[in-house]
């Protein structure tokens, strides 16, 4: 099962780091990594997208709690926080097939980007599912290439509520 880890450390040189060889030495797969300062320029958001069961995750939440600049460690449940991941999909587009992919595009509220004489390039922000899907309607035109960042997720407040 996939997992969805925030963690909050000080935004420090070496930081991402000391996380990353955590995972390492366990010989644990990412599957996502993104980090990014919070409001507070001292502090960054790591955000952890990796595969394993209850017991492993609880383990390495222990253990990033024990690595010094980690601040706040919280595994997200499923359903209770918000998740994008932003991708640009460049897919060959003769001048006969622009019109379909334009209308994929609008479809899954994709953002063209850029245009060429053989190629579209086409930005999108939303769930893995979501690109799965925009993936699989493209794939007859012929994707040349895919870029992606990691996945970033947030709380929902209805969820801070109740805590």
């Amino acid at each position: 099962m996939k997992y969805t880890l925030s963690v909050l450390v000080e935004n420090h040189a070496g930081v991402l780091s000391k996380v990353s060889g955590l995972f390492s030495r366990r010989a644990f797969n990412i599957d996502s990594l993104a980090v990014g300062v919070t409001e507070d320029p001292t502090i960054s958001r790591m955000t952890i997208v990796a595969d394993g069961d209850e017991y492993i995750i609880e383990q390495l939440e222990k253990q990033l709690n024990k690595v010094i600049p980690v601040i706040k460690v919280r595994t997200y449940t499923e359903g209770d926080y918000i998740s994008r991941e932003l991708s640009l999909i460049k897919v060959n587009s003769p001048t006969n097939k622009r019109l379909d992919i334009m209308k994929i595009a609008e479809l899954m509220d994709a953002k063209i980007v850029d245009v060429s004489i053989n190629t579209m390039t086409l930005q999108f922000a939303d769930t893995i599912e979501r690109f799965e899907t925009l993936c699989d309607l493209l794939k007859p035109y012929g994707i040349r290439e895919i870029v992606r960042t990691g996945t970033v997720a947030i709380e929902k407040d209805s969820v801070l509520s109740r805590k």
